[in-house]
């Protein structure tokens, strides 16, 4: 696979896993990110200049990508390499994250390089930025301004947020290459959510540090030298028979775009004559089950109740306990139609890597999770697929597992104690396939509703008695970038 192209001197030279010049350039890295910056040094390295800084959030408020005639005559006459900071960063941060200490990080983030610099996302959402913010900068690039041309370039983001913050910007991010607007600018991550699984898998960490005054300043520093890596990103559809479903997360828009094949995949079930669809992007995982139940009981509670949920450790531990007191540790104890295995509602097809034959994978009784992951890291920095022997990979006709394979793993879960044992990995998950593709089926039966989330984000999926609803996953065709923080 080719490297991410070049943006800035230090940030982009994919070498070969394994040499000595490799590990050579990681601890250089490593001392970079280690060493102490001043706000001076930092400034000067990523703040553009104040007429650009000003003139984007001006189209911003105005919802205008067109410069302003106030902003386009204030440019001033000073030479290229006076204006044009090394690497220009734009930082995102969502206020409800981090134990709601979000507008706290977010004032040290605004001291450190500018307020207009610094978006609270909400205020500002992501795909308002790219349209109004770097459509600014494109403006000002097509009149020939070198500056923003050049800013346009380099530029990088920060997220600071959770899973669910960060995969929302990267799927705004992702617009520009339908747009065709490239370059895209990689992200870097600074994790204030509970499970940080895919900070984690770029070596940011699974939380912030407590002294997060000063890790601030060095996780800017480490933005703007650290080298980019290449994500797989997952494209899903959920076709369902009407009504519509309450509280999407962001990352789920309604879409008019449904299409069911036919002809290549047979339907098991009851086809609604008129359908509703969603559409979304996931880059870590996507799953149906109990787990999803779970982390839908979670996240309401930590709406209606923020002062429980002050931070990581706290929200572990509520989120354990509603493992409990959803059932999953107590299903053969409860004759509850909700808390039976998926096999009873749900059809798995795949398509394996270059194939286009749809083929039926069968989903074990037991099974009351589904999960389909990209990455390495699932539930705070839990590996439940496993560092598979190739023997048995063979075996079954795996390969070993990365975030740019073009492929998931699906896995299951049983009962909350088989859960409780994949999280901390004395056994792996039930392996149940790997897909370049997935299409499910679900039949609602005696279920009222399905729960689903993809990348820490759930929500209650709306059943019928006598309709089905379908979930298609397919990779999106550009990978997207991000710094690698260790």
């Amino acid at each position: 696979m080719d490297s991410p192209p070049v943006i800035g001197d230090l940030t982009a030279r994919m070498i070969p896993r394994h040499s000595s010049l490799d590990s050579l350039k990681v601890s250089l890295l490593v001392n970079l990110a280690s060493i102490r910056v001043s706000k001076e040094e930092l400034r000067h390295r990523v703040m553009l200049p104040k007429y650009l800084r000003l003139a984007i959030l001006d189209c911003i408020l105005r919802k205008d990508d067109s410069p302003s005639a106030a902003a386009s005559s204030s440019v001033a006459p000073q030479p290229l390499d006076d204006l044009t900071p090394e690497v220009p960063l734009m930082v995102f941060v969502n206020p409800k994250s981090g134990g709601r200490q979000g507008p706290i990080i977010k004032e040290r983030l605004q001291n450190l390089i500018g307020e207009e610099q610094v978006f609270d996302l909400t205020e500002v959402k992501p795909n308002e930025f790219i349209r109004y913010g770097l459509g600014c900068l494109e403006a000002f690039a097509s009149r020939g301004d070198e500056c923003a041309k050049d800013i346009r370039e380099k530029m990088r983001i920060v997220v600071a947020g959770g899973d669910g913050t960060v995969g929302w910007v990267l799927g705004c991010l992702g617009e520009l290459n339908v747009q065709n607007r490239q370059p895209v600018p990689p992200v870097s991550i600074m994790p204030l959510g509970t499970g940080n699984d895919l900070s984690r898998s770029f070596g940011w960490g699974g939380s912030f540090p407590f002294a997060w005054k000063s890790a601030i300043k060095r996780t800017l520093h480490r933005a703007s030298v650290a080298p980019i890596s290449r994500l797989d990103s997952w494209n899903i559809l959920i076709t369902m028979p009407y009504g519509e479903i309450v509280d999407p997360p962001y990352s789920l828009k309604s879409t008019q775009e449904c299409y069911i094949d036919h002809q290549s995949l047979e339907i098991e079930g009851e086809m609604h004559p008129s359908t509703n669809g969603y559409e979304g992007v996931f880059y870590n995982y996507f799953s149906i089950g109990m787990d999803a139940q779970v982390a839908y009981g979670f996240h309401h509670l930590r709406n209606e109740k923020p002062y429980l949920a002050n931070g990581p450790i706290a929200n572990k531990i509520i989120y354990s306990g509603y493992g409990c007191s959803q059932g999953w540790f107590l299903t053969h104890c409860i004759n509850d139609p909700g808390l039976r295995g998926l096999k009873n509602i749900m059809t798995l097809h795949i398509k394996k890597m270059d194939s286009s034959e749809w083929e039926k994978v069968p989903v074990p009784k037991s099974i009351r999770a589904v999960v389909a992951l990209n990455l390495h890291s699932y539930g705070s920095g839990r590996n439940p697929w496993g560092h598979l022997k190739q023997d048995y990979l063979d075996k079954r006709g795996f390969v070993e597992a990365s975030a740019d394979d073009g492929l998931l793993e699906i896995f299951g879960l049983k009962q909350g104690w088989h859960a409780s044992f994949v999280m901390v990995e004395l056994i792996s998950a039930k392996h149940i396939a790997q897909a370049a593709a997935i299409r499910l089926e679900i039949r609602g039966g005696e279920w009222k509703d399905a729960f689903m989330q993809m990348d820490g984000e759930p929500w209650k999926q709306p059943m019928t008695r006598d309709y089905s609803t379908f979930v298609d996953i397919k990779r999106v065709p550009h990978q997207s970038l991000v710094v690698k923080g260790d």
